[in-house]
């Protein structure tokens, strides 16, 4: 009994050690970017084992807020710093020190780490439009650069996105625009868009992946999918349009970690050179914040440090973006992603029109067709409403997964937006049709 009873207290110590040694991290990253690190950091600090639990930006979100008195994560880790204030403000985030080698403290004018020691940037991002250049010699079409040119009546049917509200990068993405080009323009911008896409996909890989297959020819993305597609060897290249916002993907540990001393490890381990290094991996292919890092990258690789990186890239507001989060990705999939084939009938319609009156010689036919490009355009609210904290706190339930069902105010708002851009898109596309059929 006695032999039974210390083998089963030594099984629960080692049980224990084994717990305490475990750091676990929560995040959207694929595991083309965490086998490395994990790997690279176990081989630096045997001592530790890294956990890593796969969620999208909103759902990882969700969890971490749900799970916040029965706490097992160590780590939060992710591109979105919108969703890092997110977490900060509910007090889910630890103020800690780290200790960095070489990172200075801002990109792109934007600060890397947050001022607070809440979370801090392990690498910059941009975004941007990946193409498929096989394809596009395939089809006859010009290279994309600007947001302006995937507008164009050439590119409908060549286009791919996520939904803002699965991808906390398409999230970042579709924001760098409302803020870049204003909010009613940047909606009506991301509309005319959204009326060339084949396709909506529910997570932002399935874009990269639709162009490196050649399922389509352009994909607008977070630029380090363009740039590990390049470097692994696929036909595609990226572009920075002139609207685009360079922020720091980031890493925090929770305020009541259970192995705070390996989760701080594992960050001060990323934020170090040889940390740096493993951005460079050709799977990776993100971009480091230690400048010195950029001696070691390929030919050609984009350095946010240097003056000619996207010299027009926005100053990006993370405030306003956390406050309207999921308000921007609730008008999104009622504007767009759940109103996909409404909306290319529309655009197609007004295309059309357009297409078949380029002469311009028919004044009646232009005022039908303005007519319905504003009917596209149309917003169901303000950036001030957007802007009002008593209104965007309606919006509490993300369509992180296809099965969620909104219910109660919110529900209410969006069934009262979906009745406009409904009722919008279809007279849109009758003028526009009214409009083609005239001489």
């Amino acid at each position: 009994m006695k032999q039974i009873l210390l083998t089963t207290a030594i099984a629960l110590i080692a049980g224990a050690a084994s717990a305490a040694d475990k750091v676990v991290v929560v995040t959207s990253f694929p595991k083309d970017l965490t086998d490395p690190f994990k790997a690279a950091f176990q081989a630096a600090h045997p001592e530790y084992e890294l956990e890593v639990v796969s969620r999208n930006t909103n759902a990882s979100v969700a969890f971490l807020q749900e799970t916040r008195a029965s706490n097992t994560t160590d780590l939060f880790w992710a591109s979105a710093p919108d969703a890092f204030e997110v977490l900060k403000g509910e007090g889910l985030l630890a103020k800690v020190e780290i200790a960095s080698e070489g990172i200075p403290d801002d990109v792109g004018g934007y600060p890397i780490n947050d001022p607070a020691g809440h979370y801090f940037g392990f690498a910059a991002s941009g975004y941007g439009i990946m193409y498929n250049t096989r394809y596009i010699e395939a089809n006859g079409l010009p290279v994309a650069k600007e947001w302006d040119d995937l507008i164009r009546p050439e590119y409908n049917g060549h286009v791919a996105m996520s939904s803002p509200s699965r991808s906390g990068t398409t999230h970042l993405t579709v924001e760098t625009l409302l803020q870049g080009d204003g909010w009613d323009a940047g909606w009506a911008k991301w509309k005319w868009i959204a009326g060339n896409m084949n396709t909506v996909t529910e997570r932002s890989f399935g874009v990269p992946d639709a162009v490196n297959s050649g399922s389509t020819g352009f994909g607008i993305v977070i630029d380090f999918f363009g740039l590990a597609s390049k470097a692994s060897g696929f036909p595609v290249e990226l572009v920075y349009p002139s609207v685009t916002a360079i922020v720091p993907a980031n890493i925090g540990i929770l305020e009541n970690a259970p192995n705070a001393a390996g989760a701080k490890a594992f960050v001060e381990y990323v934020l170090s050179p040889e940390g740096q290094q493993v951005l460079l991996n050709p799977a990776i292919m993100r971009l480091p914040v230690n400048p010195a890092a950029y001696a070691n990258a390929p030919e050609g690789f984009p350095n946010p440090f240097s003056a000619d990186f996207a010299p027009g890239a926005i100053a990006f507001d993370v405030d306003k973006s956390g406050l309207r989060y999921n308000l921007v990705n609730s008008l999104f999939d009622v504007m767009i992603t759940y109103r996909l084939d409404d909306l290319r009938a529309a655009v197609a319609a007004v295309q059309a029109a357009e297409a078949a009156h380029a002469a311009g010689g028919n004044a009646d036919a232009k005022a039908l067709i303005a007519e319905a490009r504003a009917l596209v355009e149309g917003n169901p609210i303000t950036e001030d409403q957007s802007l009002d904290p008593t209104f965007t706190e309606v919006f509490k339930i993300s369509r992180d997964k296809p099965d969620v069902q909104v219910v109660g105010r919110q529900a209410e708002v969006e069934q009262q937006w979906d009745a406009m851009v409904v009722a919008n898109y279809a007279k849109a596309k009758e003028l526009a049709d009214k409009a083609a059929a005239m001489k």
